[in-house]
């Protein structure tokens, strides 16, 4: 009976707490990134939008007939010259790369985040070694994962820090679970 306990809860070692307080190390590191990359992603892609959306309301009003007709030449000029400059700044920025390289980034933290909690959670009860090889790989694929470099501006990330710590991202089930311990 105990030694079938022990199977279900081995005991914690010094070693399984030091890498269970990792993994909540990396899964808060993972929460943080992915929350910047996602909302880097929806400025990113309210740009590509715009890029698109603007030429065409510049192109539209530079041929407005009352501008034309007008004495508004300058701003026909000027309207008809930003309606051909954005398409080019846009092929020039290469936003569809970013936009799909920042999409794939914040899927991989967030499923990292995913990983790094079940391994706190569940992998932590696993003898050391099985737990170790787990962790490890998962740290491997950080490390790829921090390859794709991405670095939205600082405001990103206090957007992300404040979004996280307003508790947007807290689950129901997990405060359920705290309440009936």
């Amino acid at each position: 009976m105990a030694e079938n306990l022990r199977l279900l809860h081995p005991i914690m070692t010094p070693q399984h707490i030091a890498l269970r307080d990792e993994c909540a190390r990396q899964e808060e590191n993972c929460l943080y990134t992915s929350t910047s990359l996602f909302i880097w992603l929806r400025i990113l892609r309210a740009a590509k939008i715009a890029f698109i959306a603007l030429p065409l309301v510049f192109g539209s009003l530079a041929s407005f007939q009352l501008l034309v007709a007008g004495n508004y030449k300058t701003a026909v000029a000027v309207l008809a010259f930003l309606g051909g400059l954005i398409p080019t700044i846009y092929e020039a920025l290469k936003l569809e790369t970013h936009i799909n390289a920042t999409r794939d980034a914040a899927t991989d933290f967030k499923n990292l985040q995913d990983l790094f909690r079940k391994a706190k959670l569940v992998s932590v009860h696993k003898p050391f070694e099985e737990f170790e090889l787990e962790v490890n790989q998962l740290l491997a694929r950080l490390h790829e994962a921090r390859k794709s470099c991405i670095t939205p501006p600082e405001i990103i990330f206090r957007l992300a820090q404040r979004k996280v710590k307003s508790g947007d991202y807290d689950f129901d089930a997990d405060a359920a679970s705290h309440s009936t311990k």
